[in-house]
């Protein structure tokens, strides 16, 4: 059966994000291609990335990714470091990003916890949470082994039927919203997942519920896996999941039933002191 690793999520270009040009206003692309960026540094921090690199990343022409990076730092949501000549998120982005910052407690919460599982296992692992029928990675803790420059990155946004991190959240939904997330996300994940097929989905939905954690060997990265589980609420409804990558070598049989069940319990940990805050906060 076809499977796939924790995949490469890069931003799209910005002249392939979204509608095609001929659908948008000139004023709707700027706006796309300008995001475009603040998520691309998003990613890069905090040693950010020269100018080059931005148009090259995001296919923009020089005159283009200048004009639009000027303009972003003189709206104080990127600032550059005068000694390395790189761009990197400015103040406004943060003061953004703390207005947003409420929805992202879980995250907080679960990072002690991420952090002991690396140290303790030696993996990468990493927190996602959901957004609808897609997922975006939001923490990421090191191991001991070297990590393939092509696999998910902090900030990086996917369907949730893609990598073990979303279908580990996707066997927790009904088998309705299943087939309503492979249909509405299809295109995306025909183009740029060819391997993940609705077929795979299925059967990987199936193993996952069976288990309660997703297993994914690795066919996009080779030789690298992915195993996850999902954080539920009292309703079982998946909000996040915990992603545990490492090599084909270091997860045998035996310590993937190991490590799904440990992750297993410190999601259902997890969980349950998250919903006694929230109970506690009201």
């Amino acid at each position: 059966m076809g499977s796939s690793f924790e995949p490469e999520i890069q931003g799209k270009p910005a002249s392939e994000s979204g509608s095609t040009a001929a659908e948008e206003t000139p004023g709707a692309q700027t706006l796309r291609r300008g995001l475009a960026i603040l998520k691309l540094l998003a990613r890069y921090q905090p040693a950010g990335l020269r100018m080059s690199e931005i148009g090259r990343k995001l296919e923009l022409n020089k005159a283009t990714a200048v004009r639009l990076t000027r303009t972003l730092v003189e709206e104080r949501f990127v600032s550059q470091d005068p000694g390395t000549r790189s761009y990197r998120l400015g103040p406004e982005s943060f003061a953004v990003g703390l207005a947003a910052e409420p929805a992202y407690e879980l995250q907080r919460m679960a990072a002690p916890v991420l952090r002991s599982l690396a140290i303790e296992t030696g993996e990468w692992v990493f927190f996602a949470v959901r957004q609808g029928f897609d997922a975006i990675c939001l923490s990421r803790e090191s191991g001991d082994i070297a990590y393939p420059g092509s696999a998910m990155k902090v900030g990086d946004h996917f369907p949730i039927c893609v990598g073990s991190g979303g279908i580990a959240m996707l066997a927790a939904l009904g088998d309705d919203e299943i087939e309503q997330a492979i249909s509405q996300r299809a295109e995306v994940t025909a183009r740029d997942y060819p391997s993940i097929t609705p077929t795979v989905v299925r059967e990987l939905v199936r193993e996952t519920r069976e288990k309660g954690y997703c297993v994914i060997p690795g066919i996009m990265v080779r030789g690298y896996w992915g195993l996850s589980v999902p954080l539920l609420r009292q309703d079982g409804s998946p909000v996040a999941s915990m992603i545990l990558v490492t090599t084909e070598a270091r997860l045998s049989t035996t310590r993937r039933v190991v490590l799904g069940e440990r992750m297993r319990r410190l999601a259902h940990d997890l969980m349950v002191r998250a919903e006694h805050k929230d109970t506690g906060d009201r």
